[in-house]
């Protein structure tokens, strides 16, 4: 498998950026203009949706400006996520009810509401544990150790902690056998939008040539989220405690850092972002190294099938609205 941080490339601009995501046994692409999604079925037919999108920084001129559009972006790819995850969800539990009911078998209108909802709720709960285990749990067992009284310290042991839970998180999907699928369409998303940023012909032999590592990565995004906030949360802490007269309550810590949620994702896109173009210099390549190396868990290599249907994805999203 070639390395593409050596090799000579054929960048895109800002107008042509792609990003993606794997979904159940398919991809989704965004371009600056489309979403597109590509997913197997059982059958080996390749089911495809697309739709015109362009993002709300670029719609406003004023949503445009620095950090804000990161963090607009951010709350966008959450939603387009979900509602992509929906979509393949809603195929795969289609197809596994016309294999026991029969062929002609049509879900009802009813059904599908009652899945959405359904699905609605497992991702609420989802997020909620998410929130809890990475977010909120770093902070109580930081106060427990009894470090509430220094700002900086209590967030790099909050931090270490949140990046050791992060890792373990990491390694637990990647050890479980009915995600490795999904891995390896990671890994395919990553390989053809690796070989169209290089200006490659988009064919099976061309992508199956690239890396499964992209340092645009949500893994990658993740991890400077995870490093920036220590050095967000001390300062921030620090204001609130020389504000209020004395050390933020576990409460007041808890409240503060969430509302920086947004301004943290809005930095941490930008620094992507510049990782993404800049993925050449030396220092960049360093920085970016730590998320490369997570994605040895989020991504597999992926067959020539799969490379199929992320190709598929992407020649829809690069279609012209």
């Amino acid at each position: 498998m070639q390395d593409c941080s050596s090799e000579k490339r054929a960048f895109v601009s800002d107008d042509q950026s792609v990003g993606g995501q794997a979904v159940i046994e398919g991809v989704m692409i965004r371009s600056p203009r489309r979403i597109a999604t590509a997913v197997r079925k059982p059958d080996r037919e390749i089911l495809t949706k697309s739709d015109p999108y362009i993002a709300l920084s670029k719609r406003h001129k004023l949503l445009n400006l620095p950090v804000l559009r990161g963090a607009l972006s951010f709350f966008e790819m959450l939603f387009i996520g979900i509602k992509t995850l929906n979509f393949s969800a809603d195929i795969a539990l289609e197809e596994v009810e016309k294999a026991e009911k029969g062929a002609d078998w049509q879900r009802t209108r009813g059904e599908k509401i009652k899945d959405g909802f359904i699905l609605a709720g497992v991702l609420v709960l989802a997020l909620g544990l998410a929130l809890g285990i990475f977010f909120a749990l770093p902070l109580f067992l930081t106060e427990v150790m009894g470090l509430s009284k220094n700002a900086l310290s209590f967030n790099v042991v909050a931090g270490i902690i949140r990046v050791c839970f992060f890792v373990v998180y990491l390694w637990a999907i990647s050890r479980w056998k009915e995600i490795k699928r999904i891995l390896e369409y990671h890994g395919a998303e990553h390989k053809s939008i690796y070989a169209f940023e290089s200006g490659e012909e988009l064919t099976i032999e061309n992508v199956r040539k690239y890396s499964t590592h992209h340092p645009r990565c949500g893994t990658s995004f993740l991890l400077i989220v995870v490093i920036l906030a220590v050095m967000l949360f001390a300062v921030a802490d620090t204001i609130v405690g020389v504000t209020i007269g004395h050390s933020p309550t576990l409460l007041q810590r808890f409240i503060t850092h969430f509302s920086l949620l947004p301004f943290l994702s809005g930095i941490s896109y930008e620094l992507l972002k510049l990782s993404g173009k800049k993925r050449d210099n030396r220092y960049v390549r360093w920085i970016a190294t730590p998320g490369l190396w997570l994605q040895k868990m989020t991504t597999q290599e992926p067959d020539d099938a799969q490379l199929e249907v992320a190709i598929v994805a992407l020649k829809n999203a690069l279609e012209k609205v």
